[in-house]
């Protein structure tokens, strides 16, 4: 009987553990996804603070084991879970303010030296608000070749529509959207380029 007690015991305890960790890493992902949004003054809070809600970004970093290389067993445990239990996204809060949106467009080029635009393709709401938070992401990763990477598969998926094209140019940055002080000034969005990958693909 007391051995069952035990094993209840540390059953409760273990679970506890668990969820405390989780909730942990949830809070800290929130934390940081914030942190970030203040940093890069996504909000209409002072310009001044800047520099504190960077360093607080940094620390939650640190607590994500961000502080260590990628091939860190540690890091890559912590980052295994949060993606699998799906914590890494959307989880950022913050004070009312319009964020600057990322955009992606591919230049399709063609052996007559045409030249045609185009965008990621989406078929319903629910696909447009995973198209954007992987556009969030993509904008927020500093690791180039990962970056490169998610940009070659929207760009291999839009290839496929256009079986002519001979490559592609990926062309990513973001439009800034103006306060709204700014606004009644008569200012308008404007685009800002970040990144462009150009792609070449074969058909089998």
């Amino acid at each position: 009987m007391l051995s069952h007690a035990k094993r209840r015991f540390k059953a409760k305890t273990f679970y506890r553990a668990g969820f405390l960790l989780h909730f942990f890493l949830l809070l800290t992902v929130s934390c940081q996804q914030t942190f970030w949004l203040l940093a890069n003054g996504y909000t209409s809070l002072p310009s001044s603070l800047e520099n504190y809600w960077r360093k607080a970004e940094a620390v939650t970093g640190l607590a994500l084991g961000q502080g260590f290389g990628l091939v860190n067993p540690l890091r890559q445990t912590e980052s295994s879970y949060i993606q699998s239990a799906g914590i890494e996204g959307g989880y950022g809060f913050f004070a009312p303010g319009v964020p600057n949106s990322y955009k992606l467009v591919f230049e399709l080029h063609y052996d007559d030296g045409r030249v045609e635009y185009d965008l990621p393709h989406v078929k319903d709401v629910a696909t447009g608000l995973r198209l954007s938070s992987l556009l969030d992401q993509i904008g927020r990763t500093p690791y180039e070749p990962l970056r490169r990477l998610m940009v070659k598969m929207l760009a291999y998926a839009i290839w496929q529509e256009h079986p002519g094209a001979i490559s592609v140019r990926a062309v990513f940055g973001y439009v800034e959207t103006p306060s709204t002080a700014e606004s009644s000034e008569g200012k308008q969005e404007t685009y800002n380029f970040l990144y462009a990958y150009d792609f070449s693909f074969r058909r089998q």
